[in-house]
């Protein structure tokens, strides 16, 4: 990044920042309708809830299982090429989904197999796209650059989500896994525009394990990434897992499909009304206050689990991403700003992987958890999961003590 352009006072005067701003967008705008789609798509051909946890944990699985080459290869070679492979990957899986749910030749086993190439590429992606922001934008816009990478993920996650309640009721899943495929197709313009040059994030060529060992340093060295990612451990498990599974039963059963949809996207206005706070709002122990808003995830899960109408629904969600997307900013940038730039994305996949490694035994488990015992206890169980995890994690002191005020004061 040339020094001369530093003084710009905003990210969005970089070309590389709107290339990657835009991607995300359109990616987001089109998943977003996805999970909405593939849960009814489910259902529609039969499926149980059991069913439903195979599909979703199939994806989830891969994704989980590509992380650490996803790291790895993010590390070596230029990310927007990582980012370019896996839009075009996903753009393809998604669409012979979309082509088998609307031509009804759709099974459980096809969706799972589809399932587990989207997954894949996703998980490549994901490291690939958290360590390329600090390569957009000089380190004084950074915590502004990810601030904005969040809202525009979560505006574009709302109209998807809303777009996405409206598509499967009125035209059926179908056509909203053809707006998901065209999501990630129309990205992939933009990420081979970014022109990062690879030499800036290429390491040499070690050993690939050797190089998982040394991403694995850097992440086990710091209490307080290594705490953070065990709360999510169980957090997403509970929430990401066992509610967004179960949800979509429990809604089609009271509260039906577009109400469903709808507390989905509200949970999106939260993640950006929660954006918008860690941008503004810049408190010194900015990371205790994060992770101590997570347990607004606990909400949606208690309310799933007893009486409920569609406003109380979602107002938990909303607030539940109010949680999220403060500690999303806070979070990025604590990383960015103390993790090597070389070793960056390798931290990022240890981060993911441990975080997402239990979704897919949440997302098996959802349905013979709900069918033994019942949807309401499983999901007030998750509810005190997230907040024991919650609490145990703010108690850790390497981060009560962790503060910025430092990069605060220069930003």
């Amino acid at each position: 990044m040339n020094a001369t352009v530093g003084h710009a006072r905003h990210v969005g005067y970089f070309a590389p920042f709107r290339n990657l701003f835009l991607a995300r967008i359109l990616t987001v705008s089109g998943n977003a309708i996805a999970p909405i789609a593939l849960a009814f798509a489910v259902l529609d051909i039969g499926g149980s809830a059991a069913d439903l946890g195979m599909v979703v944990a199939s994806r989830s699985v891969f994704n989980v299982a590509f992380l650490l080459l996803g790291g790895v290869l993010a590390d070596r070679y230029s990310r927007n090429k990582v980012l370019l492979c896996s839009s075009l990957i996903a753009a393809l899986s998604q669409g012979m989904v979309a082509w088998w749910v609307l031509d009804g030749s759709a099974t459980i086993i096809g969706l799972m197999i589809l399932g587990t190439i989207n997954g894949a590429a996703a998980g490549i992606a994901l490291p690939a796209s958290s360590a390329l922001v600090p390569q957009t934008v000089p380190a004084q816009h950074l915590r502004q650059a990810n601030a904005f990478i969040q809202l525009g993920v979560y505006a574009g996650t709302v109209a998807g989500a809303s777009l996405g309640g409206i598509l499967v009721g009125a035209l059926g899943p179908g056509w909203g896994l053809v707006v998901d495929a065209l999501g990630f197709a129309v990205s992939a313009p933009f990420y081979f525009c970014l022109r990062i040059d690879a030499a800036e994030t290429a390491t040499p060529r070690i050993h690939i394990l050797q190089e998982l060992r040394d991403g694995w340093k850097e992440f086990i060295a710091r209490a307080w990434v290594w705490s953070v990612v065990v709360q999510f451990t169980v957090v997403n498990a509970a929430f990401s897992g066992v509610v967004m599974v179960l949800g979509p039963v429990v809604a089609d059963a009271s509260i039906g499909r577009t109400g469903w949809g709808m507390s989905v996207a509200a949970q999106s206005m939260g993640l950006i009304a929660g954006s918008f706070i860690a941008l503004r709002w810049r408190p010194r122990r900015d990371m205790l206050i994060g992770v101590i808003l997570v347990a607004l995830c606990a909400l949606p899960a208690l309310l799933l689990g007893m009486d409920f109408s569609t406003p109380m629904l979602m107002g938990a969600f909303f607030l539940a991403g109010v949680g999220f997307g403060q500690f999303g900013v806070v979070w990025a940038h604590y990383l960015q700003t103390h993790i090597p730039a070389d070793k960056l994305a390798r931290v990022y996949a240890w981060d993911a992987m441990g975080s997402f490694v239990a979704i897919p035994f949440g997302e098996l488990a959802a349905g013979p958890l709900a069918i033994h015992f019942g949807s309401q206890p499983v999901l007030l169980a998750c509810a005190v999961a997230v907040l024991t995890a919650t609490g145990v994690t703010s108690l850790v002191p390497a981060i009560r003590q962790l503060s910025d005020t430092a990069q605060m004061k220069s930003l």
